[in-house]
């Protein structure tokens, strides 16, 4: 079940740069930009509700997208199920921290339907791409790091040794994002000063270039000041107090030609930022005095890199069974929030949750250690797959007849494909087919049928509970190494 990841290429037939934040195109007109061969008629909404699954792409920081204790996480992310759930379609989400992928998903490979991150609109981005609705504003601030003995120092003196006017901006080096928008507003700054600002393009995102500002590795960069001001919370050696710009909207971007997405999107937002819901989830991560400990803590994936305390078991028992460990960890967190002590109404227990007769079969019990319950757990996921390979040739199919099956039993997934199967549906595909007969064996007309053998299930559990695993897993994907 390794995902299988796509490089994104842009395309060699223009010379693309990236430059200021905006595709900079030397000569060419913004339609040249995409090969006459790529050229397809535009993906609006009517195309997604049809898919039925709304596609975005967008960045992996501590404010937007994130894992922490097993919950993918982030204001992006949030918003984003949110207008799904809107749409009345699914939701499936990609991450990039470089800027120049994101457009490539939207305008080149058309992999995404949107780009929804922390995008500054710009009238020069406006021709590549249609804005929505802002979400937000923020503007651009020069980070730095205090002197070295700042705790000891009057708040005076401290300031005698910072940048306060952008004119002390002359002959200074300043790092920054490769394609960030910051790299536009640094040159005009320059223009506006009357003299040079060095600048270094970096590799590494926004949030490492802070890092490196906090350690003393760089002297300054540059970074919107809501994310400026949640890192301050980790690194209190940093100052982010001078501002670089006016305050900017911040928007997502839909591909050009998209018009009904586009209002959609406009008037969902328009909205939803009237509500108090909105002003919760806004201040859950730019605004929330716990993010100094989420983002410290060893199981928030973009610092500790780990999703439990327990990640090491699942590496090392996920080859029992020859799947990816972020599976079984998604799986262990739909069963027990990897809690070791948690127990169900129906008894089962432990991380893994494991039934009694079924951990009687593998030899552990309630007092058994988490390593053993998650043998016990993955072993058993091995001998389902073992039977069901008899009957599902492909792999990525068997796995949600493996993930039902450890729910509800193997017997009642069986009795759904025989359903399928008699309703003349394929019994080895499982969405809108197998997955309508699990669902619905609590009615009569299913659970009494003559080809049933197990009868009564409710359904409705095991159903959400291989789409709930599979869909974190993805986030799993986007965050954690394998």
């Amino acid at each position: 079940m390794q995902k299988q990841r796509k490089r994104i290429l842009l395309f060699v037939v223009i010379p693309l740069l990236i430059l200021t934040g905006i595709f900079s195109i030397r000569g060419l007109d913004p339609v040249e930009t995409i090969p006459e061969e790529k050229k397809q008629p535009v993906k609006d909404l009517s195309h997604i509700l049809e898919r039925g699954v709304l596609r975005a792409t967008t960045d992996y920081n501590s404010t937007n997208y994130f894992v922490y204790r097993g919950e993918p996480m982030g204001f992006h992310l949030e918003l984003l199920k949110l207008f799904a759930s809107h749409l009345g379609v699914e939701l499936e989400v990609t991450a990039s921290n470089n800027l120049e992928d994101n457009l490539s998903c939207l305008l080149f490979e058309e992999e995404c339907d949107v780009i929804a991150l922390d995008l500054t609109v710009t009238r020069s981005r406006s021709r590549f791409v249609n804005f929505t609705e802002p979400h937000s504003q923020t503007r651009q601030v020069l980070v730095q790091r205090k002197p070295g003995d700042w705790f000891n120092m009057r708040s005076s003196e401290i300031e005698d040794h910072l940048v306060r006017s952008q004119l002390d901006l002359a002959g200074k080096t300043i790092h920054v994002q490769k394609n960030a928008a910051f790299i536009s507003r640094l040159n005009h700054l320059m223009e506006e000063i009357g003299d040079t600002i060095y600048l270094v393009e970096r590799e590494e995102e926004v949030e490492q270039l802070i890092e490196m500002v906090a350690n003393g590795e760089i002297n300054y960069t540059v970074a919107d000041e809501q994310l400026a001001r949640v890192n301050q919370n980790y690194f209190a050696s940093i100052d982010v107090r001078t501002p670089l710009s006016f305050y900017q909207n911040l928007a997502w971007a839909v591909r050009p030609g998209a018009d009904e997405l586009s209002e959609a999107i406009n008037e969902w937002m328009r909205e939803f930022k009237k509500t108090r819901q909105f002003a919760n989830i806004y201040n859950k991560y730019y605004n929330n005095p716990r993010s100094v400990y989420i983002a410290k803590s060893p199981y928030n994936s973009l610092r500790g890199g780990n999703i439990s305390a327990y990640d090491h078991y699942f590496k090392q028992y996920s080859e029992i069974v020859g799947w990816d460990w972020r599976l079984i960890a998604s799986l262990a967190y739909q069963e027990s929030r990897f809690n070791p002590s948690a127990v169900s109404w129906a008894g089962a227990f432990g991380v893994m949750q494991l039934m009694p007769g079924t951990a009687q079969m593998y030899n552990v019990g309630p007092e058994s250690s988490v390593p053993e319950h998650i043998v016990a757990g993955v072993s058993y996921l091995n001998w389902i797959e073992s039977v069901l390979e008899n009957y599902i040739e492909d792999e990525r199919e068997r796995v949600k007849f493996v993930l039902a099956s450890y729910n509800v039993g193997l017997g009642h997934v069986l009795d759904a494909r025989r359903l399928a199967e008699k309703y003349g549906k394929d019994p080895n595909i499982w969405k809108n087919n197998v997955d309508y007969y699990l669902l619905n064996k609590s009615k009569p007309k299913y659970y009494l049928d003559p080809v049933v053998r197990y009868g009564y299930a409710r359904g409705s559990e095991p159903y959400h509970y291989v789409y709930e695993i599979l869909e974190r897993y993805e986030h799993y994907l986007n965050a954690l190494e394998g």
